[in-house]
């Protein structure tokens, strides 16, 4: 089909193409990724549509107004892309479910790219989604060193996350105990009541999902909630999951 000049000028300004989601799609076409580039997205959904570390490679290098990156699911052998020095600063990113990555590829996307240098390209980070990711508190620990405005983070069945994990991210005097206003930890099996006690650390917390904790009792919710009675209030909406109203 033809359309005239005008027509196609119009379809593709990139004021139309903020966002763009190709998830679960069939394998993307060297014509799709280069209407994506054409398009400049701020936010690009490629979840669970096949896709090669050279395509994604293309689309990250050419287009440097990326913001949100979801790429659920997907392998490392794709994912290996997002080492690298051009990569955009995103303040989005959704690895959620994603298969191969542990705290070893974790650590080569978020640290500082070449010798020398001290800044990562992910310092801008807002919300980080990492739910099913076989990560460690030694991926924490990346995470308060190198993402200082990091204020959503989704860590929901990641089974090595424990009390002593909650305790590290509210640490007194960490970005994470300042800046974390919605942290997602649903289905980790191994948390306990013991780590509310943590979480009431959390100074600017809005969203505290817990559904699926088998270790962390009705009562012990209820208890936190009355604790924080006197700053804020919070409400039990739905079992387990806590929410600030004010």
């Amino acid at each position: 089909m033809t359309v005239c000049k005008a027509w196609y000028k119009w379809s593709c300004d990139k004021r139309l193409w903020s966002q763009i989601d190709v998830s679960r799609r069939s394998p993307l076409t060297n014509q799709a990724l280069a209407g994506i580039v054409k398009r400049q997205p701020t936010s690009l959904d490629l979840s669970w549509t096949p896709l090669a570390r050279r395509q994604l490679n293309c689309l990250l290098t050419r287009l440097p107004g990326l913001r949100e990156l979801r790429v659920t699911g997907l392998p490392w052998s794709c994912l290996s892309a997002l080492v690298s020095p051009t990569l955009p600063h995103l303040r989005l990113l959704d690895l959620r479910w994603c298969e191969g990555i542990n705290d070893a590829q974790i650590k080569e996307i978020i640290s500082p790219p070449g010798v020398g240098s001290t800044r990562s390209r992910l310092r801008n980070m807002v919300t980080l989604h990492l739910s099913g990711l076989d990560i460690s508190e030694s991926t924490l620990r990346l995470l308060q060193r190198h993402m200082p405005h990091l204020e959503k983070l989704d860590l929901a069945h990641c089974k090595n996350m424990s009390d002593s994990s909650v305790a590290l991210l509210s640490a007194p005097g960490t970005h994470s105990q300042h800046n974390l206003s919605e942290l997602t930890l649903s289905g980790c099996s191994e948390l306990t009541d013991s780590c509310l006690f943590y979480l009431k650390r959390l100074s600017c917390l809005t969203l505290l999902d817990l559904r699926g904790c088998s270790g962390i009792s009705r009562r012990a919710c209820d208890a936190f909630i009355s604790d924080l009675s006197n700053s804020a209030l919070y409400c039990m909406m739905e079992e387990k999951l806590i929410q600030r109203l004010d």
